[in-house]
């Protein structure tokens, strides 16, 4: 039987984090607003006892668009409101986490569960000062992000798509696709 050659692995990148940058990234608020927002996301929107209805309009206050009867659950995290938009009809289950370095599209009738992340960061794997790599993440109207799972950046998750209970999305889901943790779509 004939051997075939192994694939050569890649060469090993010597991380020098030090050395990072950040360059390109744009937080797009001055400072002040950023802290501000912080305060706002931990002494009260974040809590149990801040009444759901508040939760859109704190987040309205710092600039995001969001739609008509949003129902936005305790210990949701958003990391910069005004790089979110959300549609009508949304509901934003427990402890989600909304870490949107680049724009965040929630359309109308979409549910993201429980402990959900929608994740629009990320770096560069073979940077030796780990730059970022961030993305945009599009979720189309009628769509499910599952408890636990995650979308990552650059996913768009198709009219009705479901990401299933902690599937991880690293590509695009067509309209109707239902991802699992297999992998697999049904």
């Amino acid at each position: 039987m004939a051997q075939t050659a192994a694939a050569p692995h890649p060469p090993v990148v010597e991380r020098s984090l030090r050395g990072f940058t950040g360059a390109g990234y744009d937080k797009g608020r001055p400072l002040l607003v950023q802290a501000a927002w912080f305060a706002v996301l931990h002494l009260v929107f974040v809590k149990w006892w801040c009444p759901d209805r508040w939760r859109p309009a704190l987040l309205r206050a710092f600039g995001a668009r969001v739609g008509q009867r949003v129902l936005i659950r305790h210990g949701v995290r958003v990391h910069w409101p005004w790089k979110l938009e959300i549609g009508d009809d949304v509901w934003i289950g427990e402890e989600a986490w909304i870490l949107n370095l680049e724009p965040v599209t929630i359309g109308s009738d979409c549910c993201v569960s429980q402990s959900a992340l929608l994740c629009a960061g990320s770096h560069r794997a073979r940077s030796a000062t780990f730059e970022f790599d961030n993305g945009p993440i599009r979720l189309e109207p009628g769509s499910w992000v599952a408890a636990r799972a995650v979308v990552l950046r650059g996913v768009t998750v198709g009219r009705g798509g479901v990401v299933g209970a902690g599937a991880v999305a690293h590509r695009d889901l067509a309209p109707g696709e239902v991802l699992t943790t297999k992998g697999r779509t049904a």
